[in-house]
């Protein structure tokens, strides 16, 4: 749960406020244009590391896009998890080969495949994650409903977690939760940054 500011606000909310309406300000043209080249640099680090499971996340309005690299995934055969959001609580995911995604808890798109249960995330190589915001230290903002702290919790030890932002979601510090669960790197149109080492442009 956020810490409350004695205004009775929460610094969390007030950040996610004004990093939704950046998002919204964002214009499609350009939009595409960083969805492109972040899908390019995922697209380039999942053929080195060889990955056979995917956990991903279906995309909606201004989050960063996953369209694209979906569809390359099945291509190229890799297995994929999405989440399952029939129900909000408790997490699970789905097996996604490519069938029509229906509207789920909230109206976020999700598979018609049996649900999973969380602790299927075991079987993941590697985990793209959405958030509004990453620190350098590998701290991830989210919308504020924990779905995804909930989840990574089942996440196999050392398994990657790579969280999808612009530029200028990149920051130095974020508030955190004992609760939240880190990321272990954080993918941009403009770089590929890993707490802890030098960035990847």
């Amino acid at each position: 749960m956020d810490t409350e500011s004695p205004a009775g606000h929460s610094p969390k909310a007030d950040l996610r406020a004004t990093l939704l309406a950046a998002r919204a300000r964002l214009d499609p043209a350009a939009l595409a244009q960083a969805d492109a080249r972040r899908t390019a640099r995922l697209l380039a680090r999942l053929h080195r590391v060889h990955a056979d499971v995917v956990a991903c996340y279906v995309s909606q309005g201004t989050e960063p896009g996953t369209a694209e690299l979906l569809d390359d995934l099945l291509d190229a055969g890799v297995a994929i998890l999405l989440p399952h959001l029939a129900h909000l609580t408790p997490p699970a995911w789905a097996w996604w080969s490519g069938e029509p995604l229906v509207a789920g808890a909230g109206g976020i798109p999700t598979p018609v495949t049996p649900p999973q249960p969380a602790t299927v995330l075991g079987q993941a190589d590697v985990i793209i994650v959405p958030g509004l915001a990453g620190s350098r230290a590998g701290v991830r903002l989210g919308r504020g409903g924990g779905w995804y702290d909930r989840a990574l919790v089942h996440a196999r030890p050392g398994a990657p977690r790579w969280l999808l932002l612009y530029d200028d979601e990149v920051v130095d510090d974020l508030p955190a939760a004992e609760h939240d669960q880190p990321v272990t790197d954080l993918v941009t149109p403009g770089g590929w940054i890993t707490p802890g080492r030098t960035t990847a442009r």
